[in-house]
């Protein structure tokens, strides 16, 4: 994990493929490239899932994550993932996203608003 700072969501991650102006405008005002992220499993199987994507969608998306470091599941982002979710009611997805941040120390980057303010709330508390 030389150099990575970052995880990227599933909903940071669509916004890249589909050309969002917000996720365009932060990666390029903090100077980030995606050699300094990474993803999540769990991320990579929402992403590639959708019983509609296109194979030019599951292109795109392959691109992006080729680029970045993939974090598998671990025994300690396992039993993180269980004390989020117990403590803070967390769908099982997030609280794997908030189990990498925390045991990876990443700062997470996401459209979710409500999993940003839950984000500062979990580092805060546990």
């Amino acid at each position: 994990m030389n150099g990575v700072k970052l995880l990227l969501d599933t909903n940071f991650i669509i916004g890249l493929v589909k050309g969002n102006v917000q996720v365009a405008n932060l990666l390029q005002d903090r100077s980030i490239n995606l050699e300094q992220c990474a993803y999540s499993f769990i991320t990579r199987i929402e992403l590639l899932s959708y019983p509609t994507i296109t194979d030019a969608e599951v292109r795109a998306i392959t691109s992006i994550l080729n680029a970045m470091e993939y974090l598998p599941m671990t025994q300690t982002i396992e039993d993180m993932t269980i004390k989020i979710r117990r403590q803070y009611k967390l769908k099982t997805p997030d609280a794997i996203i908030a189990a990498t941040v925390k045991v990876m120390s990443l700062e997470l980057l996401t459209l979710d608003q409500q999993l940003a303010n839950r984000m500062m709330e979990i580092l805060a508390g546990t």
